[in-house]
């Protein structure tokens, strides 16, 4: 039974909140949180480290056009000798969420935002991700500051982290910017707005080209797969939306690897430990030889990011319809990322996927627990005052928060997949062109192009592999499970 229109969204909702408890994820915020947050009192941070004053500067933020949790600002300053200065704001959440509090208890069990199709579950509560701990525009707020000189060529030539006060002065969309990057739109009028602001975008944008350009020289992969977001209309899903890659959203991508990068060396200088994200060397390399020789390109024995990455960019030029869904396979052979504790003295594992050596998250403090633990880290480490977490309990956290994270994309998957099943609950029978994106004993999975829905292919799958294109009929979808059911149909069939 399809639900009615009203009833949509509260059922895609109630479906979240039963995934999240079954995961192990609190949907709700406390008693105990609910009274820390009516206790607030913002005061101006206090610490051993003097703060700068950088609230002139041409700071602004790029999210989403919905985002109201801001966990960034950017901006740059042409050097002598052709080389930029790139200042990454961050959200100095440690300011008012203090460790062992009921909120940073909340924040610590779930250790993420979970972003699901009918609702968002904040890490933190709205009263602080989306106003004091948020970047807001207009807003005079405390950061971390991550400044990066890079050269002409991309390579970063030197760094330092302190802290600041900053100011927002334009709340961008990464759709408009990304345009107008692209010479595809007109200027954003909140970017028209701040006299120069035009001009220093363009220049951050010349550098995190170059800063891409930088990683994928030394083996940083070039992965694209197809994210599609349900579009509601009056409570009622009705169409899905593909999330794609612009400019804009590179530019926040390539600076926030990038600052990462020198938070974990900067703890790493300090003789400080680090809570880490890892994606290890792929232990199924030889899978990944057998992908790539099934398309012509021959892959050496042992691992080589420099190699994949210019299979990859190859089959991008050649074959864009079914790049997704390669990129998909990769980054599943490759292999799930994870958070681990590295040491001063220890060799870093690094992040085969992005080539780097040194990679923590750090710039999402609202979103994303591992990055609080990292500001507390490195606000220690600026003070030189003890570790706030003992190796165990590090150890602890790194799994905790791997698993945790696990759990919110199996929600907001399963919330995805009950929408794109309500979606097509009224077209049963209909006929689809797909792309089979899985073939093991559990089971073959198509993905549709239009609209772009995976399901099961529960009849025909005899001698279909990845890749291959197929004509399919919907037979069956469950809402409530998130199931959507195909059988293949040949030209000629009724």
């Amino acid at each position: 039974m399809i639900p009615s229109a009203p009833k949509q969204r509260s059922l895609l909702q109630q479906i979240a909140r039963r995934a999240m408890i079954d995961r192990g994820l609190l949907p709700d915020f406390s008693h105990e949180v609910l009274q820390e947050i009516a206790r607030i009192q913002v005061t101006p941070p206090q610490g051993r480290v003097a703060r700068r004053d950088l609230r002139t500067l041409l700071w602004s933020s790029i999210d989403n056009n919905d985002s109201r949790d801001l966990d960034q600002l950017t901006v740059a300053e042409t050097l002598p000798g052709g080389a930029v200065k790139i200042r990454v704001a961050v959200a100095e959440v440690d300011a008012i969420v203090r460790k062992g509090s009921a909120i940073d208890g909340h924040a610590r069990q779930n250790t993420t935002s979970v972003y699901t199709a009918a609702q968002i579950f904040p890490m933190l509560p709205d009263p602080l991700s989306t106003d004091l701990t948020s970047l807001n525009y207009g807003e005079d707020r405390p950061a971390i500051v991550v400044e990066l000189d890079i050269d002409p060529d991309g390579f970063v030539q030197n760094s330092d982290i302190y802290t600041a006060i900053v100011r927002n002065h334009a709340k961008l969309a990464y759709n408009s910017v990304g345009a107008w990057l692209e010479g595809d739109g007109s200027l954003p009028g909140p970017v028209a707005a701040v006299r120069g602001l035009d001009a220093n975008l363009q220049t951050q944008d010349r550098v995190a080209q170059k800063l891409k350009a930088f990683r994928h020289a030394q083996g940083a992969l070039d992965l694209e797969t197809i994210e599609a977001r349900p579009v509601f209309a009056d409570e009622e899903v009705r169409d899905l939306a593909v999330e794609r890659r612009n400019r804009a959203k590179e530019l926040i991508e390539d600076f926030m690897i990038a600052a990462n990068g020198v938070s974990a060396r900067y703890l790493q200088k300090k003789n400080y430990p680090s809570l880490r994200r890892v994606v290890r060397t792929p232990k199924r390399w030889e899978r990944i030889v057998e992908v790539a020789a099934q398309f012509g390109f021959p892959l050496p024995p042992k691992p080589d990011p420099q190699a994949l990455g210019q299979f990859l960019a190859r089959q991008k030029s050649a074959d864009p319809l079914r790049f997704p869904d390669l990129s998909l396979t990769i980054i599943k052979l490759m292999g799930a990322g994870e958070y681990i504790v590295e040491f001063p003295q220890e060799v870093p594992i690094g992040h085969f996927g992005l080539a780097v050596r040194d990679y923590t998250h750090s710039t999402a403090p609202n979103r994303r627990f591992p990055d609080l633990v990292t500001q507390r880290m490195i606000k220690a480490a600026m003070a030189g005052t003890p570790v706030p977490y003992g190796p165990e309990e590090l150890r602890e956290l790194a799994r905790h928060c791997t698993e945790k994270e696990d759990d919110a994309n199996k929600v907001e998957r399963q919330v995805g997949k009950s929408a794109a099943a309500m979606l097509l609950a009224s077209r049963i029978g209909e006929r689809f062109d797909g792309i089979v994106t899985g073939a093991a004993d559990k089971g073959t999975w198509v993905r549709i192009f239009r609209p772009p829905v995976e399901g099961r292919l529960v009849y025909g799958f005899e001698g279909v592999d990845v890749g291959h294109t197929v004509r399919v009929q919907l037979v069956h979808t469950d809402v409530e499970r998130g199931y959507i059911d195909f059988k293949r149909v040949h030209p000629g069939d009724h």
